[in-house]
């Protein structure tokens, strides 16, 4: 069932940061620590070309989910820690021509409800490039079960990130992806 009362649109995430990391640190359990420095990591990817961002906000206007990305280019610290672990698995090229969902959040009380789907769905339609990947902890979570249904499958798991405490999984999908609930 869709969160009806929330719309997703565009988002000036620079402006909203703040906002957007308290989302994600209620979605993610990050303390404070943490966010100071997702700060900074944030506020230079939107900098990157053709990075976008959308929200989803309630009718008064909290933030209640974002979503960002770009497209993916080989040179960025996220790609020069997949390559090894894609070459393995012979899916080195998703790293070209793709579209990367860098960070996708939705506040506890409105997941489940679609807003996910939407955010995720929203900025790929946007995206010039035929595929899109991203990662996501490697464990069975609704966020990978949300994955999975937009046709993202797994290009590598255990994939380890320096400071991170769990091994990921790289995931991928053509674009576009479904529309349904």
């Amino acid at each position: 069932m869709d969160d009806a009362d929330v719309v997703v649109g565009p988002v000036n995430l620079a402006a909203r940061v703040d906002e957007a990391l308290a989302v994600q640190a209620l979605a993610f359990g990050l303390g404070r620590d943490e966010v100071a420095v997702r700060r900074h990591i944030v506020l230079r990817h939107l900098l990157c070309t053709g990075a976008r961002a959308y929200g989803a906000t309630t009718p008064d206007g909290t933030l209640v989910g974002f979503v960002y990305g770009m497209p993916n280019d080989r040179s960025h610290w996220w790609s020069t820690v997949v390559e090894s672990y894609l070459r393995i698995t012979g899916a080195n090229d998703w790293l070209d021509d793709s579209f990367v969902i860098t960070e996708l959040h939705v506040h506890p009380a409105h997941q489940g409800k679609g807003v996910g789907r939407k955010l995720i769905t929203t900025i790929t339609d946007g995206a010039a490039e035929p595929r899109s990947i991203l990662s996501a902890i490697d464990t069975e979570s609704p966020a990978r079960g949300l994955y999975r249904s937009l046709g993202y499958q797994d290009l590598a798991r255990q994939v380890h990130f320096p400071s991170a405490a769990r091994p990921y999984a790289v995931m991928g999908a053509p674009l576009p992806l479904p529309h349904r609930n």
